[in-house]
């Protein structure tokens, strides 16, 4: 199934493979890793970004993509929404059935509230399922939350709202407890001690697994527990505009079942954003990681009702996607195979970087290896270079990676490649919407009785993320928003539901000069091809 050119390139890599495996490359110095970015990160290329023309954040640069989603024309405008007549009437809406909404109806359920989520697909249809690798927390010896909180901060670029920060190290060790009370299966010794690892820019092994599907082992356990509980999940329903109160606060939302066209209305005392990221965007064309509703639909919500989106403008581009076999093209491959000592390889067979640098660093190198360095082994999709994972079984000895990355061994095995005896070809995937809604330490944003948690926050990971620190923090702040709005419910009364902020909003589109025909928010993403 591998082209002559990439067989011949293949063998340069085995031929060096001992050497390689020896070789500690350096990492790089801040100003050289400054340079990279700016010459070869997404993030930096004009082209992908536009203006934002109305808003909060008029004046701030996003997305092309995210951008004709905020200039696009809202779905209630054309229907007849009466909000007279209640469908769902909640002490809490948590929107959004991913690891941060389930964690949030969880704890709100715990404090007596009756909550409700609802999601446009199904619960667990998110982006929690798909990771990979771990979740962080610095809960052993020779570690500390300071030590974490220092690790995050120097990842994202030292942009990171402090506040943020400080609460997801402190309560991650909690997390994982809380998890484990709950039951999830994770790594451990016979003693019982949970086994850690390291990711790309940490300083200590804190990364706790579930072998290679550490979501999926997270949102079964999260997922049964709200079924258990009988906490109501209306799947198949999107959320198509937030709802607000007279006094301008924040008080349910419109709602779409995706199956039969039914419009439905839920008001709230307290809303809890939880929808995720925006990789089925596929912002600069690339290919994504993501779930299929990953489509930034709560941020254009939250926007559109007044809140301020922060850090719009970074993604993440998981610098290990799966560049062939075409069936899988984008799929994640986890920074764990990194961890676990597999390394980075073009096709002369060169280790060019060090595998532990940060994710966007690591993303930046690769591209520059298969464009200025013409270094990238050619495929169906264009170039990319060689992850060499039999590696791994040289390192830590034979059976290590069926044991510990037995989904990526299986998902390989399907298309006949054996990870074990063969490197992979990867290329960066759009896996995370680095900015999302600001929050404060809460979880609130600037409009009342709306909490945000989950990748649709912006503002905890700064300008890039690292590895584990998602899942923690879908974990924290999902908890946190159950937590907050489960004690803040009882203090509120709701006022006449309206939908004015929607017509004002377009007021202001039209004023200037902005007149779009395209439904937004982008509920999911269009694969249909078009022929003429």
């Amino acid at each position: 199934m591998f082209t002559q050119e990439m067989l011949d390139s293949m063998k340069k890599v085995e031929a060096a493979r001992e050497a390689n495996v020896a070789l500690e490359p350096r990492r790089m110095t801040a100003a050289e890793k400054d340079a990279l970015l700016a010459q070869y990160h997404p993030d930096y290329r004009p082209e992908g970004f536009t203006t934002i023309k109305i808003g909060p954040n008029k004046g701030e640069k996003a997305p092309v993509e995210l951008n004709e989603m905020l200039e696009g024309h809202s779905r209630v405008l054309d229907l007849n929404v009466n909000l007279n007549k209640i469908d769902y009437d909640v002490d809490v809406l948590v929107i959004g059935g991913g690891g941060a909404g389930s964690s949030a109806a969880i704890e709100a359920n715990e404090a007596g509230a009756n909550v409700m989520i609802v999601t446009k697909l199904r619960i667990g249809d998110a982006n929690t399922m798909m990771a990979e690798g771990g979740i962080q927390a610095a809960d052993k010896p020779g570690d500390s939350p300071a030590q974490h909180y220092l690790d995050v901060m120097g990842g994202g670029h030292y942009a990171n709202r402090p506040e943020l920060v400080r609460k997801l190290v402190m309560e991650g060790p909690e997390a994982i407890q809380w998890l484990n009370r709950l039951g999830v299966e994770f790594d451990k010794a016979p003693d019982g001690t949970m086994i850690t690892t390291h990711g790309g820019g940490t300083s200590r092994k804190r990364m706790h697994a579930a072998a290679d599907y550490s979501g999926a082992e997270i949102m079964r356990t999260l997922r049964d527990e709200v079924l258990n509980r009988g906490i109501p999940v209306v799947d198949f329903t999107a959320a198509i505009e937030l709802i607000k109160d007279d006094e301008g606060k924040a008080a349910g939302a419109v709602l779409l079942n995706m199956e039969t066209g039914e419009i439905r209305v839920a008001r709230a005392k307290c809303v809890v954003i939880a929808t995720g990221g925006a990789g089925r965007m596929h912002y600069q064309g690339f290919p994504t990681s993501n779930h299929y509703g990953a489509t930034a639909d709560g941020l254009i919500l939250g926007y559109r009702a007044g809140a301020k989106l922060l850090y719009q403008d970074t993604l993440q581009y998981h610098p290990t996607g799966v560049a062939f076999p075409q069936q899988i093209y984008g799929a994640l491959v986890t920074e764990k195979v990194r961890s676990m000592g597999a390394k980075l390889i073009n096709s002369e067979g060169e280790c060019f970087m060090h595998p532990l640098e940060t994710r966007d660093v690591a993303a930046a190198s690769i591209i520059r290896e298969c464009s200025t360095h013409e270094k990238g082994v050619p495929t169906p999709a264009g170039k990319a270079v060689w992850l060499d994972t039999p590696m791994i079984d040289m390192i830590h000895g034979k059976g290590t990676l069926e044991k510990r990355l037995p989904a990526m061994l299986r998902m390989y095995l399907k298309f006949g490649i054996d990870m074990r005896e063969t490197p992979i070809l990867v290329y960066p995937t759009l896996h995370y919407q680095n900015g999302g809604l600001e929050i404060n330490a809460e979880g609130m944003t600037s409009v009342e009785n709306l909490f945000v948690a989950g990748e649709a926050v912006g503002g905890i990971h700064g300008r890039n993320r690292l590895m584990g620190n998602s899942l923690l923090d879908v974990i924290v702040f999902g908890r946190n928003a159950g937590q907050q709005t489960g004690r803040r419910f009882r203090s509120v009364t709701v006022g006449k539901l309206t939908l004015d902020h929607v017509k004002a909003y377009d007021d202001d589109l039209k004023a200037a000069g902005i007149d779009s025909d395209t439904p937004s928010p982008k509920l999911l993403p269009d694969y249909t091809r078009k022929f003429n």
